[in-house]
């Protein structure tokens, strides 16, 4: 095979945009608008079939880097996720891959501990990617520094399940309205010694949740002592930790709300240690509600949050804010599953 013809055929093999346009008889431009966009409702027209079908006949294949270079745009987006493993940020990672993915974005995801120096490494990593946009959740608040600088540089940046005031754009569930349901709940039931596992004092998640069951309490003049709020991590040690604080002591609490179902899941562990029956003897709200709490022996009162819709909007919103166009911050509505594990408390004179 001569130099000519293996030239020839490696043209056959990566075809252009020019190409796929002489042999449709239409514009380049059209030839590109097509292969980007997705199916409308109404389907494709005949010229926008007649251009599909030839790019499939000549084995078409868009070159991403090469159109990055002319529009300034990668069609990617980078996502910082600190706690992957936890089941509620994973949730909120498949929404996000669900959306990219059908608006035609690719996602490039980072997952660094929850620091404020390891989440700015993952930051600087992704911008270097030239990423259309960052989608920053969970992220520490002490990061409100580094995220003006990111504003001040014109970064696109959203952020999700954390909010950093006005500086940037939030997608978060309304967690202060959360905290007021499971407050309402519990003093519906009739406690009035209540305690709370409040979360990392860091998360605007935890924050809120706590301010907003706070909240009610005081609208009806129960005012929480300093130590019946007890910070703690989101995972089960951290509920486990928070728990015993609460329960191990000689007025234990007849009602506990944890910010998250993990830690909650870490409380009825220290409610079944001290000989405490849930719900007889303890009532238990937690927050989230992911898939096991429904089958725990005693199934958990929580408060929903819509983790997958949220994944969901956060991405069509920063995709808003590559294209220019205004966004500001949402609260998806939340809303409490009542369960097993709240009841009535018991008269004081008969527990343990």
């Amino acid at each position: 095979m001569s130099e000519d013809d293996s030239g020839r055929r490696d043209r056959r093999r990566a075809p252009t945009l020019r190409e796929v346009a002489e042999r449709a008889g239409v514009h380049v431009s059209t030839v590109s608008r097509v292969l980007r966009e997705t199916e409308p409702p109404d389907g494709w027209s005949p010229t926008a079939l007649r251009v599909r079908e030839v790019a499939d006949e000549l084995g078409y294949a868009p070159n991403p880097w090469a159109a990055s270079l002319r529009t300034r745009r990668t069609d990617t987006i980078g996502v910082v996720m600190p706690r992957l493993t936890d089941t509620v940020v994973a949730t909120m990672f498949e929404g996000i891959e669900y959306a990219a993915t059908e608006l035609g974005y690719s996602v490039l995801l980072s997952s660094p501990p929850d620091t404020v120096a390891a989440q700015q490494r993952s930051i600087e990593f992704l911008r270097s990617r030239q990423v259309d946009g960052l989608l920053l959740t969970s992220l520490h608040q002490g990061a409100d520094e580094f995220l003006d600088s990111l504003r001040l540089q014109n970064t696109r940046v959203l952020l999700m399940n954390r909010h950093a005031g006005s500086r940037l754009p939030a997608i978060t569930g309304d967690d202060h309205a959360g905290g007021r349901l499971a407050a309402e709940h519990l003093l519906a039931l009739g406690h009035r010694e209540i305690g709370v596992i409040g979360g990392p004092q860091h998360a605007t998640t935890a924050t809120d949740r706590v301010a907003g069951f706070v909240e009610v309490l005081s609208e009806v003049g129960i005012s929480l002592p300093p130590d019946r709020i007890v910070p703690s991590g989101f995972e089960v040690d951290g509920g486990l930790v928070g728990a015993r604080a609460l329960l191990d002591r000689p007025d234990p609490v007849t009602a506990v709300f944890a910010v998250n179902d993990t830690a909650a899941i870490g409380a009825l562990g220290v409610a079944r240690d001290l000989g405490l029956r849930v719900p007889e003897d303890l009532s238990l709200v937690g927050y989230n509600d992911i898939s096991v709490v429904a089958q725990l022996p005693a199934a958990l009162t929580t408060v929903r949050t819509p983790a997958h819709l949220m994944g969901q909007t956060a991405v069509r919103r920063l995709i808003d804010l590559i294209e220019g166009k205004s966004v500001v911050s949402e609260r998806l509505p939340v809303d409490l599953v009542v369960r097993a594990s709240t009841a009535p408390p018991r008269v004081v004179g008969l527990r343990r």
